[in-house]
Order: C-alpha cells, then sequence, then structure tokens
C-alpha cells in the first residue's frame, strides 16, 4: 500500500514520537487524512554551540499543522496529560520512537491501545537504538514490526512485520528506507485493523539495542576490518567514529574492508592514495580502507579531494589513534 493512499478508514488518534524517524510518520498519517488531535513529543533540547533550543522534528510538523502539542518531561503519575487523552478518546495512540516510558495507564486510555512503530524485526533488537546495532552487529536484514503495546519493553504482540536486507546502509541510510516501511505498515493495520491481529512474539532471540552513547565513537584497530567498516556505518550521522594523527583529529564517514597484506601494528597508515587511507587492523594483516572523512570545524570530503589540497597530511607509517575530539 503505498505512503501517499488516502485512507478510507479515517480514525481519531494520539501520536507521540520525538526524531525524524518519528515525523515521517506522522506526516504520512496526516497526508492519509487522519485526525491528530493531541501529538506528545519530548522536550525542545538546546544544540549547537550556542545552546539554543530547537523544537523535535516531530513537534516542527504537529506547528506547522497546527496540531495540539504537549511536551512532558515524563508521563509518570502524570494526571495533567493523561486527563486530556481521555477526553480525546482516541481510537488509537501512536508511539513512534518517543524516548519516555509509557504507563499502563496511558496505554490503556485509547479505545484500540497503543501502537508502536519499532525499527527491528522483533524479539531482535529490543530498546532504542535497533537500527544502530544491527548494523555494528552485522545483521543479514532489519525490518519493521508495527506492534500492539503492553508495559514491557517492545515486548507487545506484533501485528505487522516486514523486513529488509542490509546491505552496506548507514543507520541514517537505513533509517530513511525503515521510515518508509514503517508508514506503510502502519496505514495498513490503521486501515483493517481486524485483518492484523496480534500475534505473540516469540520466547528465543531476544536481544536489546542499549542506546548509542558518544563514547563509542572510539577506535578498536584490533578489531576485524568487517567489523570496523561495520562501526563506521552503524554510528553514522552520529556520534561517528573518530581518530587522530600527530596534528589532527577526524570523523571516519565512510570506509570499507581491502585486500589483506604484510602483518603491521593495527592502526598503522599502510598507504595513502586517491582511493583513500588504507590503515592496518586486526591481527595487523588486515586492512580498512578510508574514503570519506570530516577533519574537525570543517566539511565531509572524500579523502582524494581532501589529498588535492593536502598531500601531506597524512603519511605512511603514521599512526592513527583512538580521539576524544568533541563532535558538533
Amino acid at each position: 500500500m503505498p505512503s501517499n493512499f488516502s485512507t478510507q478508514n479515517k480514525q481519531k488518534l494520539i501520536f507521540a514520537g520525538t526524531p525524524e524517524f518519528a515525523a515521517e510518520h506522522l506526516k504520512g498519517l496526516i497526508a492519509a487524512g487522519h485526525e491528530i488531535a493531541l501529538v506528545l513529543t519530548q522536550p525542545d533540547a538546546r544544540v549547537g554551540r550556542g545552546r539554543k533550543t530547537k523544537p523535535t522534528p516531530v513537534k516542527a510538523v504537529a506547528i506547522e499543522h497546527d496540531i495540539p502539542v504537549l511536551q512532558p518531561e515524563s508521563l509518570k503519575n502524570n494526571d495533567e496529560v493523561l486527563d486530556q487523552i481521555k477526553s480525546i478518546n482516541p481510537e488509537f495512540m501512536i508511539v513512534v520512537a518517543y524516548g519516555l516510558l509509557i504507563p499502563k495507564a496511558f496505554l490503556d486510555a485509547p479505545v484500540q491501545g497503543c501502537l508502536n512503530v519499532h525499527g527491528s524485526i522483533l524479539p531482535r533488537w529490543r530498546g532504542a537504538a535497533p537500527v544502530q546495532r544491527a548494523i555494528e552487529s552485522m545483521d543479514a536484514e532489519s525490518g519493521v514490526c508495527v506492534m500492539q503495546m503492553d508495559v514491557g519493553l517492545d515486548t507487545g504482540p506484533v501485528r505487522h512485520q516486514i523486513n529488509l536486507p542490509i546491505e552496506r546502509q548507514t543507520s541514517a541510510e537505513l533509517l530513511d528506507q525503515l521510515a518508509v516501511i514503517g508508514v506503510d505498515s502502519l496505514l495498513e493495520v490503521l486501515e483493517a485493523p481486524e485483518s492484523f491481529p496480534p500475534v505473540a512474539q516469540p520466547e528465543e532471540g531476544v536481544t536489546y539495542a542499549h542506546k548509542i552513547h558518544k563514547s563509542e565513537k572510539t577506535i578498536d584497530w584490533t578489531l576485524a576490518a568487517k567489523a570496523l567498516d561495520a562501526k563506521v556505518r552503524a554510528l553514522q550521522p552520529w556520534p561517528s567514529v573518530m581518530v587522530e594523527n600527530e596534528s589532527y583529529a577526524f570523523k571516519i564517514l565512510e570506509a570499507q574492508p581491502a585486500v589483506n597484506g604484510a602483518s603491521s601494528e593495527p592502526g598503522t597508515i599502510i598507504a595513502v592514495d586517491a582511493k583513500g587511507i588504507e590503515v592496518a587492523a586486526g591481527d595487523g594483516s588486515e586492512r580498512l580502507l578510508i574514503q570519506k572523512i570530516q577533519v574537525s570545524g570543517g566539511k565531509p570530503v572524500n579523502v582524494k579531494d581532501f589529498l588535492n589540497g593536502k598531500p601531506d597530511y597524512f603519511q605512511k607509517g603514521q599512526s592513527l589513534k583512538p580521539s576524544a575530539g568533541e563532535n558538533e
């Protein structure tokens, strides 16, 4: 079912979500003709060096469409928000990457409960960062589940599931693909809920996708080149793997395993040319080819183009060390 279709079963809904992935689902519901009576999203965050407040992507969409917005710091014992939801009497509350725990009283408030769109093949990768952990773990596939929520952490029965192969996507690219699938899946379930009965998740195969932390940007060159490649892609766009040579720190934005060679100290630059920066990894015989970087304070650039302006920036034999440089 294409995401630009107009639903025949228009419903009154409440939407709870925060990041861009969630905002795409809110846009899809609005475009399909559903009535979004209220939006819940996390409080505005302070971003950038000036620490100015910025609305969440979901809030920005809600404001554009004149939808009322609430931004509670917590829903625990929050009778004021609960009473507003009850007064609206929505058919469903749709939850997509909201980021707050939802108490049972809130789950029970809508007529047909709460539906959650989750970016993994449940029960694998329950939790906050399913897409990043799937890529980092070199899973063969990811997917989207539309789940009937219960009080557990992503433990509810699944009503709709679509799988998607993981090839060489970054987390940002895979999230974009899953957002399209997620919107279509959600609209299908809302169009005919009775056609998608809840099915309990398997008891085996449960894993948890813990939140991504800034500290994970550090690199361990003794990991296999394939694992390093996966980590680089998993941590895009944030926090990005960071390394440094004798002079500067930089983000590794694109890399891939290269042909093995003679053993060298992991982290040592083996070659620098138009193809990229070849670095020893794993047991020292493996190679990671860095193809795109971003020097602190600079813009993303292909290594080939970077070397045209600074041919001596990287040298064979240099050691690239983990960096504690700040992320923007």
